[in-house]
């Protein structure tokens, strides 16, 4: 099995905490759409994926609802062509998961009509908050009432398999105002939460801002200059505190925690992002995505002009890696230990358990980790301190 995950680097404008590679240049759509197009048809004939099966398949960004209709219709007619999916012709066949992420002001009755006649069976959209004034801090195009509009279209639509991202950690937020966050969320009944506390990513307009005052307006009309690293998300107490709110909350209303991050409804885990946390060989197309096949991971350029072009000469730019023991090691345990099953010992070489639980001991000790013999699992009280947990049970590369 193998997903695929196509890079949609447009936005009509940018969100000041995105790191995500984008552009707000709407011009260069249908050809970058056709490029895509032809780096499946390249990559499909140099035999680098085939004779895999398709799982999942996920439009992402960026924000992939900034392209017509007619252009995803034209990627999912590629897919089938190369990779012998299911046509667009409404519904999805053979059982696969296919993704469209969709900023909620796109959602027009019209959109999500045109959405639901594409093989796609799951929307993710970027909620964030409830809050209108923190939306305009974030620089976000939606306000609060077209998060609601939005699933309401879509499921008027027949799409049954909706997803919203959420956002706690704004400058000023109190643990009772993400609690009403967490409440309208849970008012809408989608099949799946994501939830992520909001961080200073480098090269992002957030993290310009913490360095170069300026009088834009800010949260509680305070000026961006008078923002600092402790204004921006709170304590990490306050954090930890709104972290394990949301987790009783969802899991209360029958969501299940499956990965530090994402809460779903049974059955409703996203099966792509799955496939990232264990170690399922995925194809990345478009500007700056990235392929993993087991051995290899590759990436294309982070340049949607250098990406076309070397695309249009039949030579896509793309750089590699090849994947040493060191790597694949990190990599098996910093995934699995993201997710509610842990890492599977019996996954691991004995030299690798061998430097691994010696070090795992310490944070057992604490109640941060559990082993049952057969898995090393993250306990509740490590949660929200797991990046520290992870990388110091990460291997150091000699090279």
């Amino acid at each position: 099995m193998a997903g695929i995950y196509i890079h949609i680097p447009f936005c009509k404008s940018r969100c000041i905490y995105c790191a995500f590679y984008s552009t707000t240049d709407p011009s260069l759509r249908q050809r970058y759409v056709d490029a895509v197009c032809r780096e499946m048809v390249i990559r499909g004939e140099r035999r680098e994926e085939r004779g895999e099966r398709i799982d999942t398949i996920y439009l992402g960004g960026g924000t992939p609802s900034q392209l017509t209709a007619d252009q995803l219709r034209q990627l999912f007619i590629y897919i089938n062509k190369v990779y012998k999916f299911p046509p667009p012709s409404g519904g999805v066949g053979g059982g696969v998961e296919v993704t469209i992420e969709c900023n909620p002001d796109d959602i027009t009755p019209e959109y999500a009509e045109a959405v639901s006649q594409l093989p796609v069976n799951r929307v993710s959209m970027g909620a964030q908050t409830f809050d209108d004034q923190r939306l305009r801090f974030l620089h976000r195009r939606h306000t609060a009432n077209q998060v609601q509009q939005a699933v309401s279209r879509l499921r008027e639509a027949g799409i049954c398999n909706i997803s919203i991202d959420l956002m706690y950690g704004f400058p000023g937020e109190t643990l009772s105002q993400w609690e009403r966050d967490i409440d309208s969320a849970l008012s809408l009944d989608v099949e799946h939460l994501s939830a992520y506390c909001l961080s200073i990513e480098e090269g992002t307009p957030l993290h310009r801002m913490m360095k170069t005052p300026s009088n834009s307006p800010c949260l509680g009309g305070e000026s961006e200059s008078a923002l600092n690293r402790e204004d921006l998300g709170g304590s990490e107490e306050l954090q930890r505190q709104m972290y394990y709110l949301l987790i009783d909350r969802l899991t209360a209303a029958g969501y299940e925690h499956y990965e530090i991050s994402n809460f779903a409804k049974l059955g409703f885990r996203s099966r792509h992002n799955s496939s990232y946390w264990t170690d399922v060989p995925y194809i990345g197309l478009g500007a700056a995505a990235h392929s993993y096949d087991g051995q290899q991971r590759r990436w294309n350029i982070d340049d949607i002009n250098v990406y076309i072009k070397g695309i249009e000469n039949g030579e896509p730019a793309y750089d590699y890696e090849l994947i040493d023991d060191t790597t694949r090691y990190n990599d098996r345990v910093m995934l699995a230990l993201r997710t509610c099953e842990g890492l599977d010992l019996q996954s691991l070489t004995p030299a690798d358990r061998d430097y691994l639980l010696p070090l795992a001991d310490r944070y057992i000790a604490d109640g941060l980790l559990s082993n049952d013999g057969r898995r090393l699992r993250l306990a509740r009280s490590g949660l929200f301190v797991s990046d520290m947990v992870i990388s110091d049970l990460m291997r150091i590369n000699d090279d």
